[in-house]
C-alpha cells in the first residue's frame, strides 16, 4: 500500500478501502464519524489490521481468512483453514446460493467481507440462442460473504472486434485479484481494469489486441506495487503494470502458447523469481525489472495451461496432450538451465487442471480421463493412479486443505480424497445444476466458495 493507505489507524484518517479477492460479507466503504479533524477508522482499516495484510504489498499472508487471487495465497491452491465441509449436496450443507447474471470460467476470490467473481452477458450464453457481439459485456460482481447478496455489478463493454466464438471457457476466464485498495480484473483485449471496493473504476490499460479461439485464461498476480498480466494471447508478452495507475512498468516479449497464471517462487538463495510456462519452456524473470533470469526446456510440445506449483525451491510444471506432460526444475539458475537444473520429466500429467504439492508429493487429476494421480515430487515416480467413479472432465484446479484434496469436475461433482500417498476417497458430493463448473474452489473461513455458469455457492454451515 502507498500514499494515504499507509497512514496509521491511530491517525483515524478517512479512507475508502475495500477487500478484494475474499468472500466476507461486510460492505466496506469510507470512514464514518469524524474524530477531530479527520474521519474515524473505517471498517476496512479494522479488517485490514485483523487480517494481517502486508502493509507494503497490500496482500494477505497464508493463514488469514482471505483468498484474494487465483488459487489463493501464493497461487498454490493450498489453504491452512480447518474444519472445511467434507460432504454436501444441492439440499444439504449449503449456506447460500446466488444466481449469477451470466456464465464464466473464472474462480471467485474472497477479501474481507466480500466475494468477487466475473462473468459475461449478451453473447454466447450456454442454453440461449441468438445474441450479438455488440451486446457482449464482462462483469465484475461484488457479493456479500455472509448471505450471498449482490452488492454491486459493474459491466464493461467488449472492445470490438472480439473473437466470434470461444470454445468451452467463454469470455470471462480470468480470476480477479484484490488488495486493500483495489480489485483487478483482466478482460483480454478489452484490457486490464482496477476498481475500488465500492465498484468505481480507477483505471484501464490495454495490454494487446489479439484474440484466440480458447479465449484468455491467465489471472492477475500482485507483487509490491505491481500487477503482472500474462498477455500471451493478446500481445505475446508478460506485462507488469503499476497498481496505482495502470502504467506499464516493463514488458517481456516472445511469449507463445501460454494460458497459465504466473507464480512467484523463492529460490534456495532467497531470490524471488516470477515463473511462467510457455510452449516449450519454463521462464523465470526478476519481478522488479522484468529481466529474464533463466529458461528451461520442457520437452512438452503443446501450449501450457496448468499453473506452476513449487515447494522448497523446486518448480513443477504440467501441460500437453501427449508425450512429456510434467517436469521438475530447481529455481535459482541463470541462463539456459535445462542440463543443470531440470530434475525429471514424466509422461503422466494434465493439460488443464493445476496440481498441488504437499509434503514431498504431487497430486492432480487428468482433465479428460478423470484419473487421480499421486507422484513423488523428488523423482516424478507415480505412487497411485486411480479412476474416479463417473468423473468425466475436470477443468477446475485442485484444492488442498485440512489434510484433504478437493477435485471438482465440470458437472459439479466433487471428489474428496485424503491428502496422503495412499488412495482414500472420503466423499463424493453432487452440486449439479444443469450448467458447467469451470472455476476452482475458494476458501472463506470454514466454508468453500464455488461458481457454476448459473450460480455462486457457499458450502458449509
Amino acid at each position: 500500500m502507498n500514499g494515504s493507505a499507509e497512514r496509521t489507524m491511530a491517525g483515524r484518517t478517512r479512507r475508502c478501502v475495500v477487500f478484494c479477492l475474499a468472500w466476507p460479507l461486510v460492505v466496506l466503504g469510507c470512514g464514518g464519524e469524524s474524530d477531530g479533524d479527520s474521519a474515524s477508522t473505517s471498517n476496512a482499516d479494522v479488517q485490514l489490521a485483523q487480517a494481517g495484510v502486508n502493509q507494503r504489498t497490500g496482500t494477505a499472508p497464508a493463514g488469514t481468512d482471505d483468498w484474494s487471487c487465483f488459487r489463493g495465497p501464493g497461487g498454490m491452491g493450498v489453504s491452512s483453514a480447518k474444519g472445511l465441509p467434507v460432504s454436501w449436496s444441492t439440499t444439504e450443507n449449503i449456506a447460500w446460493k446466488t444466481p449469477l447474471p451470466g456464465p464464466g470460467a473464472s474462480s471467485p476470490i474472497v477479501f474481507g467481507d466480500r466475494i468477487y467473481v466475473t462473468c459475461h452477458t449478451g453473447y454466447q450464453i450456454p442454453g440461449q440462442r441468438g445474441g450479438s457481439l455488440e451486446d457482449l459485456k464482462r462483469h465484475l460482481i461484488a457479493v456479500r460473504r455472509s448471505d450471498g447478496r449482490i452488492l454491486w455489478d459493474k459491466a464493461v463493454d467488449a472492445k470490438l472486434p472480439e473473437q466470434s466464438r470461444i470454445r468451452d471457457h467463454g469470455y470471462a476466464g480470468s480470476t480477479a485479484a484484490a488488495d486493500a485498495e483495489r480489485v483487478y480484473v483482466f478482460f483480454g483485449k478489452t484490457g486490464v481494469f482496477a476498481f475500488d471496493h465500492d465498484g468505481k473504476q480507477l483505471w484501464q490499460t490495454d495490454v494487446g489486441s489479439k484474440t484466440h479461439g480458447w479465449g484468455s485464461g491467465a489471472s492477475p498476480v500482485l507483487y509490491k506495487d505491481l500487477v503482472f498480466i500474462n498477455a500471451s494471447v493478446e500481445s505475446g508478452a508478460l506485462v507488469a503494470l503499476d497498481r496505482s495507475t495502470g502504467t506499464e512498468k516493463w514488458r517481456a516479449r516472445g511469449f507463445r502458447g501460454s494460458w497459465n497464471t504466473p507464480v512467484l517462487v523463492t529460490a534456495k538463495s532467497g531470490r524471488t523469481e516470477l515463473v511462467v510456462a510457455v510452449q516449450g519452456s519454463i521462464l523465470a524473470f526478476d519481478p522488479d525489472s522484468g529481466k529474464r533470469l533463466w529458461s528451461c526446456k520442457t520437452n512438452i510440445r503443446w501450449y501450457m495451461v496448468p499453473s506452476i506449483v513449487a515447494e522448497d525451491g523446486v518448480i513443477y510444471a504440467f501441460g500437453g496432450r501427449s508425450g512429456v506432460a510434467a517436469l521438475a526444475v530447481r529455481a535459482g539458475g541463470n541462463g539456459e538451465v535445462t542440463d543443470s537444473h531440470r530434475l525429471w520429466t514424466s509422461n503422466k500429467g494434465t493439460n488443464v487442471t493445476s496440481p498441488v504439492v504437499h509434503k514431498g508429493h504431487l497430486y492432480w487429476t487428468h482433465e479428460q480421463k478423470g484419473i487421480a494421480f499421486c507422484a513423488v515430487a523428488a523423482t516424478g515416480k507415480i505412487v497411485y493412479e486411480k479412476q474416479l467413479p463417473r468423473c468425466g472432465q475436470v477443468y477446475p484446479s485442485a484444492l488442498l486443505a485440512d489434510g484433504k484434496l478437493y477435485y471438482l469436475n465440470r458437472r459439479g461433482r466433487t471428489f474428496v480424497l485424503a491428502a496422503k500417498p495412499e488412495f482414500e476417497q472420503l466423499a463424493v458430493n453432487d452440486l449439479s445444476d444443469r450448467s458447467t463448473f469451470n472455476g476452482s474452489f475458494a476458501v472463506a473461513g470454514k466454508r468453500l466458495i464455488v461458481r457454476s455458469d448459473k450460480f455462486l455457492y457457499c458450502i458449509g454451515k
